[in-house]
């Protein structure tokens, strides 16, 4: 008896196309694509929390170049035979990073240590940072295990299984024929029908992120938390994966390397779950530094200040006292006229009758015009009263 499998799905029959010179390779394609979910994600993430729209983007502009020099150099550190050891690819194919090889672990390391620069440089706290980002970077890795499958590689042992993915040799223009040929295209030949780990972790990668996205509306995690969540249940997908793959890595004890890291990240995220601050950071302290905090405080500070400073007149550090003093009072004497003596002078004229002299207060330096004003004034008052006295007495003339 004869049993036919129509379960088994292929590869695909290449990994890159040529835009005349230009070589366009899935896996850069599905790296950027997931790069820039992640971000899309995390800004909206980042707005609903109380942070300001946009500032995601600006710290991508440190995390994401740490993040591809982190993921090149733990890949090159655990896999550092495929390119300096004996028959090796040699240093220059270590810089090819558009050919594959990124390690996770690395990529979150060092892109954090880019994060923090980048929350540093605009006073936002780090963890408030990662629990938005987080849900946005495991849907990442999901995306780019796309270029994988492409690429013809990290797939697992030899199987049977149903959903077996089946590997063809390829051929690159050199006329070089391998499996792991990053350049070449499919010769139609079957090479070996292995566990599609890729697709393992893509779909664990998928339940993490809706995992993350039902906590985090759930119980409101925050300080850090919710990307602590993100590094444990990553690490537990990526532990049972390692036990399934057969291709070339580096191991100790006859134990993959990646089994070892993901096994000390996991403690490591469970330990900071547990200590770290439960609920979630206030709104305000995600808006930017503190010294912008501040300036409500400074704004009322010179509102408090502005009344006292216009009451006093402006004076030349250095000026003697009694030269301001004398200012004063030459300030008071001409924006305020004497109401007193005018009041009096309209009601003697009202009478007819003398105006009896009224003292007027003295100013230090009175005001040359109003000296002839007064004098005036004074005169014509003397002339009246004699006028009058004039008038009352009795003619003795004979």
């Amino acid at each position: 008896m004869t049993t036919t499998v129509l379960a088994y799905f292929p590869s695909p029959p290449r990994g890159v196309w040529h835009l005349g010179p230009v070589p366009i390779r899935a896996y850069a394609l599905f790296i950027i694509a997931g790069i820039v979910a992640a971000l899309l994600i995390g800004d909206r993430r980042w707005e609903a929390r109380g942070g300001e729209r946009g500032v995601i983007y600006d710290i991508a502009l440190w995390a994401v170049p740490f993040g591809l020099i982190g993921g090149r150099l733990y890949h090159l550190a655990t896999d550092w035979r495929t390119y300096f050891g004996e028959g090796g690819a040699g240093p220059a194919a270590a810089l090819r990073i558009w050919d594959g090889g990124l390690g996770i672990w690395g990529a979150v390391a060092l892109g954090g240590v880019g994060a923090w620069i980048a929350c540093r440089r605009r006073g936002i706290p780090l963890p408030a940072f990662g629990d938005a980002i987080a849900p946005g970077i495991v849907l990442a890795q999901a995306i780019g295990r796309l270029g994988n499958y492409f690429n013809q590689e990290l797939f697992g042992r030899e199987t049977t299984m149903p959903w077996g993915l089946e590997i063809f040799y390829r051929r690159d223009p050199a006329g070089f024929v391998d499996v792991h040929s990053l350049d070449g295209t499919s010769t139609g030949q079957l090479a070996m029908v292995v566990q599609p780990t890729f697709l393992y972790e893509l779909l664990w990668n998928l339940l993490v992120f809706a995992l993350l996205l039902y906590l985090d509306r759930r119980f409101r995690i925050g300080h850090g938390r919710l990307f602590a969540l993100y590094v444990a249940g990553y690490c537990v997908g990526r532990f049972c994966i390692e036990l399934l793959r057969d291709d070339t890595a580096t191991h100790i004890a006859g134990i993959r390397i990646n089994s070892f890291t993901s096994t000390f990240v996991f403690i490591g995220a469970v330990v900071y779950l547990i200590l770290a601050p439960k609920g979630r950071e206030d709104p305000a302290t995600l808006s930017g530094s503190a010294a912008e905090l501040l300036e409500p405080d400074s704004i009322e500070e010179d509102a408090t200040e502005s009344p006292t400073e216009t009451a006093e007149p402006a004076t030349t550090p250095g000026t003697p006292p009694s030269v301001v003093a004398a200012e004063k009072v030459e300030t008071a004497a001409v924006d305020q006229p004497d109401v007193e003596a005018e009041a009096v002078a309209a009601e003697a004229d009202a009478a007819d009758v003398d105006a009896p002299e009224v003292g007027v207060a003295a100013t230090p330096e009175p005001e040359p015009e109003d000296a002839p004003e007064s004098s005036e004034g004074d005169e014509a008052d003397e002339t009246q009263a004699d006028a009058d006295q004039a008038a009352a007495q009795p003619d003795h003339g004979g």
